[in-house]
């Protein structure tokens, strides 16, 4: 429920109030609510009760009661309560969140969401050149079938160069008896493995091979070690660590995204290990005011963490891991832009409210799918950065 649902519905509450000759006031254009101040109760407040009694001659919490009884119990409203003089205070309820079974479907599948069925039962397989993007490339689009359901095998034409072991390229021990052999084919790197990992390392090297689609040269120039926002692997993975960060930082505080959930230790998603630990910062840090329990740049990464299945879907029929990068980055963008715009942790005075639960929520959703995504590609996702 956003502000503008809520002025809604207590602006309803008044027109049926004074039509039911409950309440003797005109009705305003519109009743305004506000973020509740600190020290106040739930999520959002409104005044609406004490500018309607002078007109009604009534006390300003006569009013309010009025007003409680018919708002009390409406979609998306988990409480109404009077305090003072007469302010209305509204708790949201989480649970009446429109795109709750998203998240219940991203929490509970983990690092699986998106894989699905659309290969079950198909024999590939995948052949390659002795050179490091095909190889590389094939290994993906290899992981890609087999989250469809997909039994896949991955071979190279010729005897497979010993460095590719270090970029986690396996040896095939399943050979499915495919009807059809694949021939992956991209633009050559112009660079061996060695001299690739020598400069880059493994997880720059994927990223810088794979980002690009295959009939495009690969860009793997130093600018892929830039711990900066113009680095696209440092945005998707500094996006993942953030999100872990905060449910960090709200097990700190003392709760969880589930709704009325406590907690007295960090708890959330799992992810592949890796990395070092280091204090979060940088951009995507700074709080901001919300438009609505999930925040006013949520619809975007709602949008993104819904498409994540389809993605996976078309990328491992298209044999193109490009898509899955391009993907990851979009929502490594929406998620910074929505934490930008509504923090799901709690802001100077504030105390831990449904909205920030939901916030949560959609932040350790968007880095399942990071870290989900990221593992497909053959690529660490560390929780600090």
């Amino acid at each position: 429920m956003t502000p503008a649902d809520l002025s809604a519905t207590v602006l309803h509450a008044v027109r049926r109030a004074v039509d039911e000759h409950a309440l003797r006031a005109p009705v305003p254009a519109r009743v305004r609510v506000e973020r509740t101040r600190p020290g106040g109760r739930g999520d959002y407040a409104s005044a609406v009760a004490l500018q309607l009694a002078g007109p009604a001659a009534l006390t300003a919490r006569e009013v309010a009661e009025i007003l409680r009884e018919r708002v009390a119990g409406a979609p998306g409203i988990g409480r109404v309560e009077i305090t003072g003089p007469g302010f209305l205070n509204f708790t949201l309820d989480a649970s009446a969140d429109g795109h709750g079974a998203l998240m219940a479907r991203v929490r509970e599948q983990g690092l699986r969401y998106g894989h699905g069925d659309a290969l079950a039962g198909d024999l590939l397989r995948f052949s390659h050149a002795r050179e490091v993007r095909a190889a590389v490339t094939a290994h993906a689009v290899g992981a890609l079938a087999r989250a469809q359901g997909a039994r896949v095998s991955v071979g190279c034409d010729e005897v497979p160069d010993p460095d590719w072991a270090r970029l986690g390229i396996p040896v095939d021990v399943e050979e499915p008896r495919a009807t059809e052999i694949t021939e992956i084919r991209p633009v050559p790197a112009g660079a061996t493995a060695g001299e690739l990992l020598g400069r880059l390392g493994p997880d720059a090297t994927r990223w810088g091979l794979l980002r690009p689609a295959g009939h495009d040269r690969a860009p793997l120039g130093d600018d892929l070690l830039v711990q900066g926002e113009g680095n696209a692997l440092f945005l998707v993975r500094y996006a993942h660590s953030r999100t872990h960060a905060l449910t960090r930082g709200a097990a700190l505080l003392g709760f969880t995204s589930a709704p009325g959930g406590t907690a007295s230790a960090p708890g959330g998603f799992t992810s592949a290990p890796g990395g070092t630990a280091s204090a979060p910062g940088g951009f995507g840090s700074t709080p901001g005011d919300t438009a609505s329990a999930h925040g006013a740049d949520a619809p975007a990464l709602l949008a993104l963490l819904d498409d994540h299945p389809a993605v996976l879907a078309a990328a491992a029929h298209h044999r193109a891991p490009d898509r899955l990068a391009r993907h990851l980055e979009a929502v490594a963008r929406a998620f910074l832009d929505f934490h930008d715009a509504a923090s799901p942790l709690p802001v100077g005075d504030e105390k831990p409210s449904a909205a920030h639960r939901s916030r949560l929520a959609l932040a350790e959703a968007a880095g399942t799918v990071l870290a989900g995504g990221l593992s497909l590609l053959g690529i660490s996702a560390p929780r600090h950065l």
